[in-house]
């Protein structure tokens, strides 16, 4: 049921907002230039990788050692206007047509974390990774990773299809407020180091 959810709304957010998903394509072409989007590899359910696709909100740009500069000098205006609206994540709509994703999750995080979490983080993986999920309609990006997993665990444990539609509706009304953005110091994040860092 969840999975025909997924593709039942995928199939007409696509119909939808086709304008809006081609407008940001062409206005990142000019504007940041290529490649539009931004592809990595993340873990899916069970931890099997697969290939993520988002809108780039950020340049290229490289120190003398030749090493990208951080998040918040390459991210442009432009990208952070695209990540204040959600507009990046738009893309993530193939990624559930295909079955790498659900409409609803934990979000996919990056592969250099899997042997970081313990048994109790690693539950996150036990369901597909979301577009959205409870953690981003509670905080997003400025709570804690120790917060963030405890509510991507409790979703694991009490999901359920009237759920899904309850963090759907939570999440139009957030992408509307641009709640959550950004974490304290960051672009985004800051990167996840494992339980030692969050005993700290």
């Amino acid at each position: 049921m969840k999975r025909g959810l997924d593709l039942i709304l995928a199939f007409f957010s696509l119909i939808l907002l086709g304008i809006v998903i081609a407008a940001t394509a062409i206005t990142i072409r000019i504007k940041i230039g290529t490649p539009i989007f931004f592809k990595q590899q993340r873990p899916g359910i069970n931890g099997k990788p697969f290939i993520l696709y988002k809108f780039r909100t950020m340049t290229d740009e490289r120190d003398e050692k030749g090493e990208l500069l951080p998040d918040h000098i390459r991210l442009t205006k432009l990208g952070g206007f695209i990540r204040k609206y959600s507009l990046d994540e738009l893309p993530q709509l193939y990624n559930v047509l295909k079955g790498d994703m659900s409409f609803v999750g934990p979000r996919p995080l990056l592969m250099d974390y899997l042997p970081l979490y313990t048994e109790e983080q690693a539950k996150r993986h036990f369901v597909k990774p979301g577009i959205t999920g409870w953690a981003q309609v509670n905080g997003r990006n400025s709570i804690t990773w120790e917060e963030k997993f405890k509510l991507d665990v409790w979703y694991v444990e009490n999901r359920s299809i009237l759920f899904d539609l309850k963090i759907l509706l939570l999440t139009v009304k957030k992408v509307i407020r641009s709640e959550g953005i950004s974490n304290a110091n960051h672009a985004t994040m800051p990167t996840f180091e494992g339980r030692i860092n969050n005993a700290k």
